[in-house]
Order: C-alpha cells, then sequence, then structure tokens
C-alpha cells in the first residue's frame, strides 16, 4: 500500500469522525464549526489523496480550500454577531424569530 492510500483512510475517518461529533455536539455553536472545519480538512485531504493520480488536484484544491476560508470566516462572524446579540452560543436559545 502507498503513502496515498493512507491519506485516503485518514480523510475517510477525518470525515466519519467529524459527521460523529456533528451529531453529538449540538449544544455550542463553536462546536459545530469546528466540526464543519474538520470535515472541510478532510474532505481537502480525499481530494489530494485521490487527485494525485489523476494529476487534477491542483486547482480542485485550491477552490476547496478558498471556499473553507470563506465558510470559517463567515461562520465566525455569525458567531460573534449571536454572541452579542444573545450573550452565549448555546443552540437551544436561538430563535428564528428574535433575528
Amino acid at each position: 500500500m502507498s503513502s496515498v492510500s493512507y491519506l485516503f483512510i485518514i480523510a475517510v475517518f477525518g470525515v466519519g469522525f467529524s459527521v460523529v461529533v456533528l451529531s453529538l455536539q449540538y449544544k455550542h455553536l463553536l462546536g459545530v464549526l469546528l466540526s464543519l472545519e474538520l470535515m472541510m480538512l478532510s474532505l481537502f485531504l480525499m481530494i489530494v489523496s485521490v487527485g494525485s493520480g489523476f494529476n487534477f488536484e491542483g486547482q480542485l484544491c485550491l477552490i476547496l480550500i478558498t471556499l473553507s476560508a470563506c465558510e470559517a470566516s463567515l461562520g465566525l462572524a455569525v458567531l460573534v454577531s449571536l454572541i452579542r446579540t444573545h450573550g452565549n452560543d448555546y443552540v437551544h436559545s436561538f430563535n428564528g424569530y428574535k433575528c
């Protein structure tokens, strides 16, 4: 087995672990955002490991990292604005009518 297949296995476990954390950590918004970031990094590793054999990983990885950075900045902005308005980051205290 080559090192690319080990990287693919690590990426698959990372995606699975992030889905488990996302389903279990629904109390705080920060935990949800961190699990989404773990999922994006695991998908990045998966694309690198699969795409290295096909010689197309350059543009696709750049697009994925750009979208991941945009998602992280938007998530942090939403987290800061919700903490300023509500005083905490508990998911159960968010109501659609208050926003």
